[in-house]
């Protein structure tokens, strides 16, 4: 058992999260306080508290110095960041590549290091020696931020991006922490209903003040599970609501193959989108059915056919590393086969664990027992595209991932995904509609977000759907 106490600290989630890095919940105990009250502590509890509640030791834990690691905050965060990384370094015989680094955005953070200093090379040793990131991922993220700023630039002054959210999909997966539902097409009617209110409230607001749209993105969920009917009518009520003829991307999260019609892709493609996603995750048979996915390989296969002979320009496909039961080679064998149907776009993503999902009831520890195998799929993976001319262009991390890794896009031809950017970067307003939507209003002249959330049941969501729109009235339009 490893036990953690911070003098001077208060609140020690942002320092429970380092530590979850190296241990699972189950072999770590943390407190934190006030330096002259710390050592009075409570009793540890004989179960293991919930992800994100403060850990507390034995009255006479501090007696015991093989079992306790004393900490002192004494101004920078950083630092005792360092001092909690190297000590757990050295009890795990583990060196997490992302050093101390547990926020999201990584490439945001080294875009502000750059934009402060001015140089590369300044950048890339501040990662190093304060944030303690190893030399591959520093350069994973320069190269990353690099593309960015060339390819994709800077977000226009006043433009903005729009989400528009499907919650629906025909199966949850077993590691889904999103919302999804499995609902019959009269559910989805009411919810389209409820959804095309909200679009013309925005879509009339975006016109009176000149807006000009740079992305729109249509994700989920699924967005292709609606009917032919019911994604027509949507596509129809998009155009008419939104000018999406000076955008510079137009994508539906098309998803799962087993929804798939040539007819659904014809629609998508006559109302201007230019980019679709089809997420295999695996391409093997035995994993699809262990995560609850319907479809099979052969489905993935023939939904890219339908792509291609669609003219859709750009097809994403995403995979996910350390799934259960898979070894590296079948990772590799499913990034090898994506690639070769004509991926324009590759999704790596991390098995991550997380508290919403049925694999945290299954096997609460599964991504500290999956590490090795992660950081083998990916480190291939970068390897593996690179030779073949794609070019990492979005990068985010989340909590709970096996091997503390990352979630990266990756793009040949510079077809890259404008909206991934513009959220991972947080320099553009982003309006999010439908149940689970979270708008985000940039303050360029103070470099801040705020957000302005929709519900994420989408059944009160349709019952609220006044107080949604009147929400974005005060919050988001103001």
């Amino acid at each position: 058992m490893y036990r953690l106490l911070i003098k001077g600290v208060e609140k020690t989630q942002q320092y429970e999260e380092l530590v979850r890095v190296f241990l699972p919940d189950s072999d770590f105990e943390l407190a934190g306080g006030a330096a002259e009250d710390a050592a009075a502590s409570a009793e540890v509890q004989n179960t293991a508290p919930e992800a994100g509640t403060q850990k507390s030791l034995p009255k006479d834990a501090e007696e015991d110095a093989d079992a306790l690691r004393v900490f002192e905050f004494q101004g920078d965060k950083d630092a005792l960041r360092r001092s909690i990384y190297e000590d757990l370094a050295a009890y795990t015989g583990k060196r997490p590549r992302w050093g101390v680094l547990t926020g999201i955005r990584p490439v945001k953070l080294a875009g502000e290091l750059l934009d402060g200093c001015g140089s590369e090379r300044e950048t890339a040793d501040t990662l190093k020696t304060k944030y303690l990131l190893s030399d591959d991922k520093i350069r994973l993220t320069m190269d990353t931020l690099r593309f960015q700023r060339e390819v994709c630039g800077r977000p226009p002054r006043g433009s903005m991006s729009v989400y528009i959210g499907i919650p629906f999909c025909p199966t949850r997966c077993l590691y889904c922490s999103f919302t999804s539902n499995q609902v019959g097409e009269e559910e989805m009617e009411r919810y389209l209903a409820a959804l095309f209110m909200e679009l013309d409230s925005c879509g009339r607001r975006i016109k009176e003040r000149g807006i000009a749209l740079e992305s729109l993105y249509i994700g989920g969920g699924t967005p292709t599970a609606l009917s032919e009917r019911q994604l027509e009518r949507l596509l129809e009520r998009i155009v008419s609501d939104f000018d999406t003829k000076t955008l510079r991307e137009f994508t539906v999260e098309a998803g799962r193959p087993d929804t798939f019609t040539r007819e659904k892709l014809s629609l998508i493609r006559d109302a201007g989108a230019d980019r679709i996603s089809i997420n295999p995750q695996s391409m093997k048979a035995e994993t699809l059915r262990i995560i609850g996915r319907q479809h099979t390989p052969e489905d993935t296969v023939r939904a890219f056919e339908m792509a291609h002979a669609c003219g859709i320009g750009c097809i994403n496909a995403d995979l996910i590393a350390g799934l259960p039961g898979e070894n590296a080679d079948d990772f590799a064998g499913s990034l090898e086969t994506v690639c070769g149907l004509g991926a324009d776009d590759i999704t790596l993503h991390t098995l991550a664990v997380k508290r919403a999902s049925r694999l945290k009831d299954v096997d609460r520890d599964f991504n500290y027992r999956n590490e090795d195998v992660c950081v083998t799929m990916l480190d291939h993976a970068h390897s593996f595209l690179a030779e073949r001319g794609y070019d990492p262009y979005y990068l985010y991390r989340q909590k709970h991932t096996s091997g503390s890794t990352e979630n990266l896009g990756l793009c040949r031809e510079r077809k890259a995904s404008f909206y991934n950017v513009r959220i991972m970067e947080e320099a553009q307003s982003i309006l999010a509609l439908g149940a689970g939507g979270i708008s985000k209003v940039y303050f360029p002249e103070e470099n801040r977000l705020e957000r302005v959330a929709n519900v994420s049941n989408y059944e009160i969501y349709i019952d609220r759907i006044d107080e949604m729109i009147e929400r974005k009235e005060r919050n988001f339009w103001r």
